[in-house]
């Protein structure tokens, strides 16, 4: 049982080494030299087409709609 603790403990003090890394850094996280554009499926992408351009696009249109609908209502003027 002692094995687990202490393995759990070390796992613990790797993560917050990598956490207080990143916090004494102060730059941003980026994406690995992986994922979906090294694989070629970037450009299947429905909304953007694989520009990145497009997406942040579509991202702050989306944002304009969800404010302009003002998707929360005030519950205490309900009778």
């Amino acid at each position: 049982m002692t094995v687990f603790i202490f393995a759990f403990v070390v796992m613990l003090l790797v993560v917050a080494g990598m956490a207080v890394g990143v916090i004494v850094q102060k730059k941003p996280l980026k994406g690995s030299c992986g994922g979906l554009n090294n694989l070629g499926m970037k450009q299947n992408c429905a909304i953007c087409g694989g520009d990145d351009e497009a997406c942040e696009k579509e991202q702050q249109r989306q944002l304009k709609i969800a404010v302009a609908e003002n998707i929360a209502y005030d519950a205490t003027k309900c009778k």
